[in-house]
């Protein structure tokens, strides 16, 4: 029997500059479909709340009419984060998820860190999913001028694309590859008048017990009802369009060309000293190219796989998938780097599960091949 995760899921809602993150908070906060979310912003009148919808106010909440509440960050998230639980928990707040807005072309992964590792908020919040808005008409070039974009693009669960009325339909598939080719995993949307059906945002991550199959290779961007036949084979499989260079698109592409995706598909059980020496030598050689690494691994000797995933160098706990009924037994993993040789990367996990160890007098492994990253 699996235990429940009953933290509380936060949605980081990110976005190029001018996208529209403040009209879909708009049509959030006032969408009664939407539940109880807090929605943490840094202040009301960014957003310019509708007096009319207010149910109740203080100096740092603001309560819908729809049930969503509206809270304002007043210096430390982790501290505004930690004093919604306290006052949920004292029944002055009811709210059942979180969506924190980001300012500007931030960094999500400084606040992914924060709800992973700080101990005021970690207990009672896990992460549930990245929202990386890009506006159709000034996308491209954001994309070129600011690398920060391009690194909200590549950490997104689910890339929305808003003011696809202003570009031709051409315009639209091509920033839609470009897209991506940096995030190949995440799910693309587009965006009508900052309208999108609440659902839609959240649940975005398989790092919980219960997921599906299919929702764990939507999350992973692999399709589950088509195996590759080469996968596993030291990276012979063929790359996907998704996972090409950027070159087609023209000199522009300055910024995200650095950044790709690449898949690593292993057909058996892997000992877990292997991926667990995999892993740590990747972080430790390639940590800051790492932009974002997910997951779900087979081990020898356990009857079920677990699921992982990291930003940057901090990873969640992996989750068991204890009910998990699928009987494919192929670890897949996802990596989102920067400067990274792709055909090393996919073959560097099936190497090393080929090559022999030498064994330590206290019985513990040592990994002699030299890592081809």
């Amino acid at each position: 029997m699996e235990r429940e995760d009953d933290r509380v899921p936060v949605t980081l809602l990110t976005g190029f500059l001018g996208a529209g993150k403040t009209t879909l908070l708009n049509h959030l906060i006032r969408d009664p479909d939407a539940g109880r979310i807090a929605v943490v912003m840094n202040e009301f009148g960014d957003v310019g709340l509708d007096h009319d919808l207010i149910e109740e106010a203080t100096e740092e909440t603001v309560l819908m009419q729809s049930g969503c509440l509206c809270c304002s960050i007043r210096g430390d998230l982790a501290k505004t984060m930690a004093s919604l639980m306290a006052r949920r928990k004292r029944g002055e707040l009811a709210f059942d998820r979180v969506v924190i807005e980001t300012t500007g072309i931030a960094d999500p992964g400084p606040i992914h860190h924060t709800l992973i590792v700080d101990d005021l908020i970690a207990p009672h919040y896990r992460m549930d999913g990245i929202v990386t808005l890009a506006d159709a008409a000034n996308g491209p070039r954001t994309l070129d001028a600011q690398f920060e974009a391009v690194n909200q693009v590549a950490m997104a669960d689910l890339l929305v694309i808003t003011k696809t009325d202003l570009v031709s339909t051409s315009q639209l598939d091509r920033l839609t590859d470009r897209l991506h080719g940096i995030n190949s995993t995440a799910r693309v949307v587009l965006g009508d008048q900052g309208r999108i059906a609440p659902g839609s945002l959240f649940n975005l991550t398989a790092m919980r017990e219960g997921v599906t199959s299919d929702e764990l290779s939507d999350w992973l961007g692999v399709s589950s009802s088509k195996p590759d036949p080469l996968a596993g084979l030291s990276g012979l499989a063929p790359k996907t369009p998704a996972a090409q260079p950027m070159a087609s698109l023209g000199a522009h592409a300055h910024h995200d060309s650095r950044i790709g995706s690449a898949s690593i598909e292993v057909a058996e059980p892997i000992p877990a000293d292997v991926f667990d020496f995999w892993l740590d030598t990747l972080i430790a050689l390639k940590g800051p190219d790492i932009l974002r690494i997910k997951g779900i691994v087979h081990v020898e000797g356990i009857d079920w796989p677990f699921v992982f995933h990291g930003v940057q160098h901090i990873f969640d706990a992996p989750v068991p998938l204890k009910s998990w009924s699928g009987k494919d037994t192929t670890s897949r993993v996802v990596v989102i780097a920067r400067d990274i040789d792709k055909s090393h990367l996919r073959g560097s996990l099936e190497t090393l599960r080929m090559r022999p160890q030498e064994t330590r007098a206290d019985g513990s492994l040592v990994h002699t091949t030299e890592m081809p990253f």
